[in-house]
């Protein structure tokens, strides 16, 4: 099989990076081998694990605790069970939409920041970096609420996520301005460079909407922006 054509920017997590390659492998736009690939920026050697002895059996993977199983049987049994694709969360304390109704896949997912969801069969997927070079996907089931049932993916359309990383850069911008940290800061521009360029360069599938490309170039500069901020005094004490 030829080379899938890629496009290469900055991508926030490793959860963003399986969501994008399974869903594309899932749709028949990649191969098994470029999912694992893709993988490789965050790290050389990859595991998968079920939280539990059901999704254990759903899966067909090792619990946690057992010798783990490679990332390529998680992406069989993806394909096995008809799921389509993956929607990437990114909780922080008081926004966890679409986590479900808590329990252990909301807390871990919450914990480390991220975490992949397929809501139509009720499970989720969370990295841990367990060592240089060595990360480690659980599958968790999605807890149902008592009430509503199995949650429905909740999810922000790329055009208002586009939209709103702009207003917040812009608001801050201004904010900061008000409480007088927005101070000259000379080199600032090269420290922020070089912090993007230090970060992980994943390829993505071709054909990936571009806005959907601008949207994590966006998340990532962010994100770099707010931690030259928080190391900087008094903008961060403040």
């Amino acid at each position: 099989m030829d080379p899938l054509p890629v496009s290469s920017v900055l991508v926030c997590c490793p959860s963003a990076t399986l969501a994008v390659w399974s869903s594309a492998w899932l749709s028949g736009a990649a191969a098994p081998d470029d999912v694992l690939d893709a993988l490789e920026v965050w790290g050389e050697a990859h595991e998968v694990v079920a939280h539990d002895p059901a999704t254990g059996s759903t899966f067909d993977l090792p619990v946690d605790g057992a010798v783990p199983a490679p990332p390529a049987r998680l992406l069989g049994s993806l394909r096995r069970l008809g799921i389509a694709d993956g929607r990437l969360v990114l909780p922080v304390a008081g926004d966890v939409r679409g986590l479900g109704a808590g329990g252990p896949f909301a807390s871990a997912a919450l914990h480390v920041g991220e975490a992949l969801v397929f809501a139509d069969v009720g499970f989720g997927v969370v990295p841990r970096h367990l060592a240089e070079g060595l990360w480690r996907w659980t599958v968790f089931p999605l807890t149902e609420h008592p009430v509503s049932g199995r949650p429905a993916p909740e999810y922000v359309p790329l055009g208002e996520a586009e939209h709103g990383l702009t207003e917040a850069v812009r608001d801050s911008a201004g904010t900061l301005q008000t409480l007088d940290v927005a101070r000259d800061r000379p080199g600032v521009r090269a420290e922020l460079s070089a912090r993007l360029r230090s970060r992980p360069h994943p390829a993505w599938p071709s054909g990936m909407p571009g806005r959907a490309l601008r949207v994590l170039q966006r998340a990532d500069e962010v994100a770099a922006i707010l931690e030259l901020a928080k190391a900087d005094e008094p903008g961060g004490a403040v």
